[in-house]
């Protein structure tokens, strides 16, 4: 059992002192159970951290029900070392800064520090909101509001946007005052010795435990590598929790991007500046040219095809000639702006930065649309160069094909220790996915913990018998809503049905809302957390979701008894980034079907199932109505990894299993 030194503190000396029968959570955790699980993962986390000349990394799957928390944050605190915990949702931040630490400051370390450090974006720029109130042109509503800001201001710590709750999520004044990297001045802001940012960042310095999201991870990673604005003090250890989705995280971070948006943003900020200033010749010229990106911006958007989605580049490119000499325009209209905010740099107001900003825009925008792979193989390929139709924006990218490489020279190159957890890692049992997608070497310890909830007893995987129709076949979509009907029915509502597509919920809802007698709510059809809480509310009712719902979703107790998936969460291979990803995998020789898509389409089931026991007292029925289970021989992966209930095909005997589980729920 690895050691833990302490001082005079009087800690406990050992993992098992504080995980074992007898041990700090037995005596003060309530409704605590020794799990030889979790101990075994806090000993090998301590293992891993304990010693700063001995860098690795470990990969840990701990199933719902361990206790994973704390089997990580306390051997992290323990250590001695400054640990950033990065995780996916802001309820697990929230789970661990209010309940986890609290208990590790009062029963074992009273001495942690840890706070939570968010997005640039979260917080106010104090130079930013100077400039709005300048040159804002507001109505009422925006009267009232910088009044209350304004006092705000003189009250917060860290000017952080979850303290506005009156201010609506996505609200146009906060994009016009947040912190956001390509506005920030750096050292040159004014307004740098009252920024929120710079005194966040010297309470973070002072902390042992920094509780973060992957996207301000890898957006302070990206940063770094370009020397200057990163928001995080240096750290020494970083734990990834809901580690399955780090790849995909990595990727939006690794690449770069131009957009209408950040082109407006550029000149709606020189814009406001020089009205702020005494008119001149020089700013006159300045204002006309920040608005005559304006039409060369629309001209580059109008070559493109309506139709919203996500395309890849090339073929466009090719079939539209004219986005090149528009693209050429507006990047020579960036260098004529740059040379100008050049000549006045040096005053009060920030040109030098605004040409920094234009010339970055240009060159994201060159290298995006000029550079060409017609000479290159599919292995030699990094990176992809796709776009993206929104309704009120066009988003062009170049994203890296693999994140290995990046991920190694930079987050693998700046810190020792590097700790990847999850409920799913594994496909069939398998870490192969995982660790080549991250850029792990195979010697890469990895340890899986199964959940220690009662699943032969307390749940039923039900799968339809050979006469029901697989997904391609015809008469799947009338098959898949009558069984989702009977199996509601069964359950007396009380289910979350969760669909692979928008199109395939939207049409399920619309055929079952007329002969289910339950009350039926439907994803998008209001905010998220409203739609959760409302069915967690009320028993007997029925949620209908796709892909934002297949994980998140904690829902103990009488009120979720019922999971069902319509089929095998196999992603359709449309997306640019995708296809590119599995055109490398086939030109080095592997099979995309098995080495990209299985994977990923285990892992995402596994997430939808884990939807239904989310507490050792939770009991009820999965469904997974896609035959090929059993008829495809892929099927044993997926079996492989799902969680060990007994397998049904018989529909009498959910309905039996249901009916037993309400009568006991009732006794």
């Amino acid at each position: 059992m690895p050691e833990i030194t302490h001082g005079a503190s009087g800690l406990p000396g050992t993992i098992e002192g504080v995980f074992g029968p007898d041990g700090v959570l037995a005596h003060h955790l309530a409704g605590f159970e020794p799990r030889p699980g979790q101990e075994r993962m806090a000993a090998a986390v301590a293992g891993l951290l304990k010693s700063p000349d001995e860098p690795g990394c470990l990969v840990i799957e701990a199933e719902i029900g361990l206790g994973k928390t704390l089997a990580y944050l306390v051997p992290a605190v323990l250590s001695g070392r400054r640990v950033v915990i990065s995780t996916n949702t802001r309820n697990l931040q929230d789970q661990i800064l209010k309940r986890e630490i609290p208990f590790i400051q009062q029963y074992i370390e009273p001495a942690l520090r840890a706070m939570s450090v968010k997005g640039r974006q979260n917080y106010l720029c104090v130079y930013r909101w100077h400039q709005y109130r300048a040159a804002r042109r507001g109505g009422l509503f925006d009267d009232e509001a910088v009044g209350r800001i304004e006092t705000w201001i003189e009250e917060t710590e860290f000017g952080d946007r979850a303290e506005l709750g009156w201010l609506r999520g996505g609200a146009p004044l906060w994009q016009q005052v947040c912190c956001q990297t390509h506005s920030c001045l750096g050292r040159d802001c004014p307004d740098s010795a009252v920024c929120f940012l710079n005194r966040l960042r010297r309470r973070a310095a002072k902390c042992n435990i920094l509780v973060v999201n992957h996207h301000l991870l890898f957006s302070d990673l990206a940063v770094r590598r370009s020397g200057y604005g990163e928001v995080l003090p240096r750290y020494e250890s970083v734990i990834f929790d809901e580690a399955h989705h780090v790849e995909n995280v990595a990727t939006l971070f690794f690449g770069y991007s131009f957009s209408r948006l950040q082109v407006l943003d550029l000149a709606g900020d020189v814009e406001r500046n020089v009205q702020a200033e005494p008119a001149g010749t020089k700013q006159k010229e300045l204002l006309r040219i920040a608005r005559s990106l304006g039409a060369g911006l629309e001209d580059l958007v109008a070559c493109f095809p309506a139709r919203q989605g996500r395309f890849p580049l090339a073929p466009v490119l090719e079939q539209q000639p004219e986005i090149n000499s528009s693209a050429d325009s507006l990047v020579n209209a960036f260098g004529r702006l740059a040379d100008l905010l050049d000549e006045l740099a040096g005053r009060e107001a920030p040109w030098g930065h605004f040409a920094v900003r234009a010339r970055d825009l240009a060159g994201r925008l060159a290298s995006i649309t000029l550079e060409r792979f017609t000479d290159m193989a599919p292995e030699e390929i990094r990176a992809v160069h796709w776009y993206e139709r929104r309704e009120k924006n066009l988003i062009l990218s170049a994203t890296p094909v693999d994140v290995a490489d990046d991920l190694r020279e930079t987050l693998f190159a700046s810190v020792p220790h590097a700790v990847f957890t999850s409920a799913t890692l594994a496909a069939g049992g398998d870490f192969r996915y995982f660790c080549r997608r991250l850029g792990l070497s195979e010697e890469t310890p990895t340890l899986s913990f199964p959940s220690p909830f009662d699943y032969e007893s307390r749940t039923l995987l039900y799968v339809p018998d050979g006469d029901f129709p697989a997904p391609q076949d015809p008469g799947y979509a009338s098959a898949l809503h009558d069984r989702i009907r009977e199996l509601v029915e069964a359950a007396g509502g009380r289910a979350l049905v969760l669909f692979t597509s928008i199109k395939a919920m939207e049409q399920a809802y619309q055929v079952l809302s007329d002969s289910l007698d339950f009350p039926l709510f439907l994803q998008g059809s209001g905010p998220r957390h409203d739609l959760l809480t409302r069915f967690g509310a009320e028993e007997e009712s029925v949620l209908f979701g796709t892909s934002s719902f297949w994980e998140g979703v904690d829902i103990p107790g009488a009120s979720l008894s019922l999971v069902i998936i319509d089929k095998l969460p196999f992603e359709v291979p449309s997306d640019p980034v995708m296809m590119a990803r599995m055109e490398m995998i086939r030109a080095a020789g592997g099979n995309p079907f098995f080495d990209f898509q299985v994977p990923r389409a285990v892992l995402a089931l596994r997430q939808g199932v884990g939807r239904l026991m989310r507490s050792s007292t939770d009991r009820g029925v999965m469904a997974v109505l896609d035959v090929r289970l059993f008829t495809r021989g892929y099927g044993r992966r997926f079996f492989k990894s799902l969680p060990p209930s007994p397998v049904c095909r018989d529909l009498e005997r959910v309905r039996c299993f249901l009916m037993k589980m309400e009568c006991h729920d009732q006794a």
